[in-house]
């Protein structure tokens, strides 16, 4: 919640999360990137592999 907060106030550079806050509330957004966190951390835990930041092309 803190993540929707922080976007809400001071903006984000995640177009995911700023396009799905526009079109759903904070509670849902909240829950939609606690689940993509969690998604993406069993990924990583499963595969051995370490976290790489995204490349912004």
């Amino acid at each position: 919640m803190a993540v929707i907060l922080y976007a809400e106030r001071n903006g984000t550079s995640r177009p995911w999360l700023v396009q799905l806050m526009a079109r759903r509330t904070t509670k849902v957004a909240a829950v939609a990137l606690a689940n993509k966190t969690a998604r993406m951390v069993w990924a990583l835990m499963t595969s051995g592999e370490r976290y790489r930041e995204p490349v912004i092309a």
